[in-house]
């Protein structure tokens, strides 16, 4: 509706661009609160809820009459509504399948593809028969089937999770209770205040109610650094050509309905590009070294948007659609798949929040730069290039930094495997060392720290 709605409100071309840079930017940007969400209440009642925000949102834009009232319905609104269904599926997809994860996030990320090859030339049938208002109205009745979507989540282990929170929490409260007993005859002896305890127990009660929803030591992850720096730069000139290859048809002269056939095509290679590059990536030469894959997708898609000002007339635009699509399913089915390879299933959660919301700044300025380009030289070429650019160099550094990332790691492997790791060493005399003091020491009332103490050297040699 990109064509429609400027005419409709006589805009330039970056303004209408905002819509769709806003929408994508909060559907990202708000990826921790969807994992503090799913962290707290699961995967189901969240995308329901986000289902019941995309169809207010969009069934609200059909009564819009500005732009800005636009930038808040189908932005925002809308927006937190995808927020709310893309984090928890692929969080979902993380907990049932482990050996095949790869193919069952290609095939769960080609129902988007699915959707966009009909949806395209819907949308045109709806804006000729009800014009962009009644679409909108139709758009968002579709939108709220991400409810029933929701509804049929089956949460994993749902029943066991209480019962092993309860007897956590019982094992947290005897070992303080067994830490204050020994407090209170150290007391007696000692003249340490207890208020710079108390201080210190608040400030690491803090601490771990905050990484209980966000792990922000993964900002000391280096694989993960990598992962998001080459991912933020790739997402400067990963969706504006999708928001302008429609227009860009129908301004070199193409109908509106083979304009819109554009995206069926990209969508229909999509979704057979999708579940084959899981496929690929899940086998046995490449999922080791799966970061190489992505990062040659990722430089594919550039060098598709570099050439793509070279396609003279419908059939070289078809041409770059089907390379489009191609390039644009490897990067998709492999875009949470990578992350979770780098950071384990465990974390994943809070790395899709941070990510997330470190990648929503570069997406929010993609589309309205290249509108900017547009505007100012009057012709997309130049948006193209500007596109293919970046994501050619995304893809550059990410192959260079995720090999060293591999060297790095095959080091401190045959360093562990050799036992020269001198932190580790050190941590585990000093272990030992505390454990023969307490030990020495004697007395009923350290009892309870006693088998406190045998029960988690149970745990750390179990894990």
């Amino acid at each position: 509706f990109f064509k429609e709605i400027q005419d409709f409100f006589g805009a330039p071309y970056s303004e209408i661009a905002w819509i769709s840079s806003i929408q994508l930017a909060t559907t990202y940007g708000a990826g921790p609160i969807s994992s503090i969400l799913v962290n707290h209440y699961g995967s189901r009642p969240v995308v329901m809820f986000g289902g019941l925000l995309c169809g207010i949102g969009m069934v609200s834009a059909a009564f819009c009459n500005s732009i800005l009232q636009l930038y808040i319905c189908v932005g925002f609104i809308t927006g937190l509504g995808l927020a709310l269904n893309l984090q928890p599926s692929v969080i979902m997809i993380g907990k049932y399948f482990l050996k095949r994860r790869p193919i069952a996030n290609g095939l769960a990320m080609a129902g988007s593809p699915v959707m966009l090859c009909t949806l395209a030339p819907l949308n045109q049938f709806l804006f000729d028969n009800f014009g962009w208002r009644g679409s909108f109205l139709i758009l968002g009745a579709i939108l709220l089937n991400c409810c029933v979507a929701g509804a049929l989540f089956r949460p994993i282990g749902a029943a066991t999770a209480p019962v092993k929170a309860q007897v956590i929490e019982e094992g947290k409260d005897a070992l303080k209770e067994g830490v204050t007993e020994v407090a209170v005859e150290m007391s007696s002896t000692t003249n340490i205040p207890k208020e710079v305890k108390m201080e210190d127990e608040e400030e690491k009660d803090c601490c771990e109610k905050i990484n209980q929803y966000l792990d922000f030591s993964l900002f000391k992850h280096r694989g993960f650094l990598i992962y998001l720096i080459g991912n933020v730069l790739m997402f400067l000139g990963f969706f504006a050509p999708i928001v302008f290859l429609a227009p860009y048809a129908k301004h070199i002269g193409i109908d509106e309905y083979s304009a819109a056939f554009l995206l069926s095509i990209l969508a229909i290679v999509d979704m057979f590009a999708r579940p084959a590059t899981g496929i690929i990536a899940n086998s046995k030469w490449v999922r080791p070294r799966i970061q190489y894959f992505f990062s040659f997708s990722i430089a594919f898609n550039g060098t598709c948007h570099l050439l793509c000002p070279l396609a003279s007339g419908y059939t070289g635009l078809v041409v770059y659609s089907v390379f489009f699509g191609l390039a644009f399913g490897m990067v998709c089915a492999m875009l949470f798949e990578t992350l979770m390879d780098l950071v384990g299933a465990a974390r994943f959660t809070s790395a899709v929040g941070l990510v997330t919301i470190a990648e929503c700044c570069t997406i929010l300025l993609g589309p309205p730069i290249g509108g900017i380009l547009i505007d100012t030289f009057g012709d997309y070429k130049y948006m193209f290039i500007k596109c293919g650019a970046v994501m050619v160099l995304a893809g550059t550094f990410l192959f260079i930094m995720n090999y060293y990332n591999y060297r790095m790691l095959a080091k401190e492997k045959k360093r562990k495997a050799k036992g020269e790791d001198p932190k580790s060493v050190r941590i585990e005399n000093e272990g030992r060392n505390n454990l023969n003091k307490e030990t020495a020491l004697g007395g009923p009332e350290l009892e309870p720290l006693k088998e406190e103490q045998q029960e988690l050297k149970k745990e750390v040699n179990g894990t």
